[in-house]
């Protein structure tokens, strides 16, 4: 047993080791996680009753006979071990007396695309493994264009399997060219080829006796001695994560160095509102320093009183970090559901969130070619370039100068669930160029005028529901009563504002969007806007009542049953719908999504018009 100075002299030498995160990605079965297993196993990082746990699983779950199966060391997940795939993201820690290494290993699987780019989210380098049987795959293709698209600069190709072609040399060389050939049209520095078999172990600690032929560096020595460059700039920049006051006489700000370095004394600003202090105090957890650099977890003073608040940046005046509203982003899209121009997510970026607008879809990226092609949608797993409007202005840098303020995640409002991530590669210049004038007459003023306030009484239901006729009869009882209104509805705005739009899921999103925005205007204007549109997403339900204030907009559910709008049919639509006359009919074979908390619900089945209309107008404040 060691000494307690004998470990602490240990503990010390790992601490000032260089720390380097790696991903394994590639195709499925190619070898990612017995590689992993084999490193970790052969690094000595797993203890004597793991070995015997792992010699009794391989038996079990393993297929390797008798042998010990490695992949099982990092294959946690019960459905993996069954399977004999990786699902989720696996990280482990292991190391050696030159660096201390963090590797993911990340599905192969197509579907689960979204796991591998979490894992390359945070990695300096990749190991991209491809079965010396099988060659190139489309998974390597679609996996090296993602690892790329993050900004992992250095890559290793390790061909895997090699003890299953006889060590062949051939077989190597000829899937290294085909690599490279691919590969010219990434961005990628460093392309490190090392023929391997994970099983055997053949050149990844050793040099391998059977491949006598290749003379480089095995795979942990490349990885213990490949140099970094660390995406990290001069210019100071810290994300404010939190406001520190832990009593009334500290103020501090809390965040994750995001580049570049800062001492005491030195000045900073804010951005967006670029007030300019001192450095007053640095600190790590409690204890004081004189300065602080890349990556650190510190929280800053300074010598005097300025509005900072969560979510702000703060920088040196020559940083790079500037702000807009309005972006060309790279997109990876991980949700089942489809992804349309117009519709609304909420978007997360460095330490703030707020509401997010997909503009248009620039190109969709073909992994197998690297080619462009154009698309009105994005599906599971597809990668485009889109452009997109977020709620408010953000500080950002562009991806490949600051991944930290460079990129974001999408999350869908409704399931809280992320959706999809994107890297910024520029602001859109209309998002720089054209500002909000401020007008004389606003909207208080607009309101005193109408002698009421400007609000939206949403009415959403299927066709046949009585939207039109309540909503008719609902401004006629407005009217009478003196108030300012105007009625937006469904068939009438399709014959101007949106007739070029037709009743695809991506033509009913754009639908909505612009009839949110103009009864935006005309709310407003001091109006009291009644809309009558059957609207049966559910998100863009919400995206249009993201745009107004909380007592602004009511949602009125029409309810009346499917059945009894069908046998209404005044227009004669289910019926034509129902013999395939009219595609994407909502009700039919499109679907409705029901509202989940509306202010009023109505079914016109058993209310009356009259009694309708009064059960709004007692909810118009």
């Amino acid at each position: 047993m060691k000494s307690s100075s004998a470990i602490n002299e240990y503990l010390k030498e790992q601490a000032s080791l260089d720390l380097l995160r790696f991903i394994t990605c590639g195709s499925v079965d190619d070898g990612k996680s017995t590689l992993i297993g084999r490193m970790l196993y052969e690094s000595q990082m797993i203890f004597d009753d793991q070995v015997a746990s792992l010699k009794n699983d391989s038996k079990k779950h393993g297929t390797q006979g008798e042998d010990i199966d490695f992949a099982l060391l990092v294959d946690g997940l019960s459905a993996e071990r069954e399977q004999g795939i990786t699902i989720d993201v696996a990280y482990r820690f292991f190391s050696s007396s030159k660096r201390k290494f963090i590797v993911a290993d990340t599905p192969g699987h197509e579907q689960y695309t979204r796991n591998m780019a979490t894992g390359a989210s945070t990695a300096d380098l990749a190991i991209l493994l491809i079965d010396a049987r099988h060659g190139i795959m489309t998974q390597t293709k679609r996996h090296s264009f993602i690892v790329s698209l993050l900004g992992i600069k250095n890559v290793v190709l390790a061909i895997n399997k090699m003890d299953l072609v006889n060590y062949d040399e051939k077989v190597f060389r000829k899937i290294e060219k085909e690599y490279k050939n691919f590969s010219q049209k990434l961005k990628f520095l460093n392309i490190q080829s090392i023929p391997i078999s994970a099983l055997k172990g053949d050149n990844i600690y050793q040099q391998s006796k059977s491949m006598k032929w290749f003379k480089e560096k095995t795979l942990f020595h490349f990885l213990e001695t490949v140099k970094i460059k660390p995406q990290n700039s001069s210019n100071f920049v810290l994300p404010v994560q939190q406001v520190n006051r832990p009593h009334l006489n500290f103020r501090g700000y809390s965040g994750t160095i995001a580049s570049g370095d800062i001492k005491v004394g030195e000045e900073i600003m804010t951005i967006p509102s670029q007030q300019k202090a001192k450095i007053k105090e640095v600190y790590i957890g409690d204890k004081s320093i004189k300065s602080a650099s890349f990556r650190d977890s510190v929280t800053l003073t300074l010598n005097k009183e300025i509005d900072i608040s969560r979510g702000d940046v703060l920088c040196k005046k020559d940083s790079l970090v500037e702000t807009a509203d309005q972006f060309n982003v790279n997109m990876i899209w991980m949700a089942e559901e489809k992804c349309f121009p117009g519709r609304s997510y909420i978007a997360k970026t460095h330490n703030s969130s707020t509401g997010i607008k997909i503009l248009g879809i620039k190109k969709l990226y073909n992994v197998n070619t690297l080619e462009h092609q154009p698309s009105k949608e994005l599906q599971l797993n597809d990668v485009a370039e889109v452009t997109i409007s977020l709620n408010k202005s953000i500080p950002y840098v562009n991806y490949q100068d600051n991944k930290f303020l460079g990129s974001m995640i999408l999350i869908d409002p409704l399931t809280n669930q992320t959706i999809g991530v994107g890297m910024i590669n520029f602001a859109l210049r209309r998002a720089q160029n054209i500002h909000l004038q401020s007008l004389s007459i606003n909207k208080e003023l607009r309101e005193k005028m109408n002698g009421h306030k400007g609000q939206v009484l949403w009415l959403t239901g299927l066709s046949g529901s009585g939207k039109s006729t309540i909503a008719n009869a609902l401004e006629k009882e407005l009217y009478a009563e003196g108030k300012k209104t105007y009625i937006l509805d469904g068939d009438n705005v399709r014959h101007g504002l949106n007739k070029d739009l037709g009743f695809t899921d991506k033509d009913r999103v754009e639908n909505i969007r612009r009839v949110a925005e103009v009864a935006r205007l005309m709310c407003d204007a001091g109006l009291i806007v009644i809309t009558a549109f059957i609207s049966p997403f559910r998100s863009e339900r919400e995206m249009a009542r993201s745009l107004f204030k909380k007592d602004e907009f009511k949602e009125i559910f029409i309810s009346t049953p499917l059945k009894i709008a069908e046998k209404r049919d005044p227009k004669g639509l289910y019926e034509k719908a129902r013999k395939g006359k009219i595609p994407n009919f909502t009700g039919i074979d499109s679907p409705y999504e029901k509202p989940s908390q509306p202010e009023i619900e109505i079914d016109t089945s058993k209310s009356t018009i009259t009694e309708s209309v009064k059960k709004i107008i007692k909810i118009i404040s």
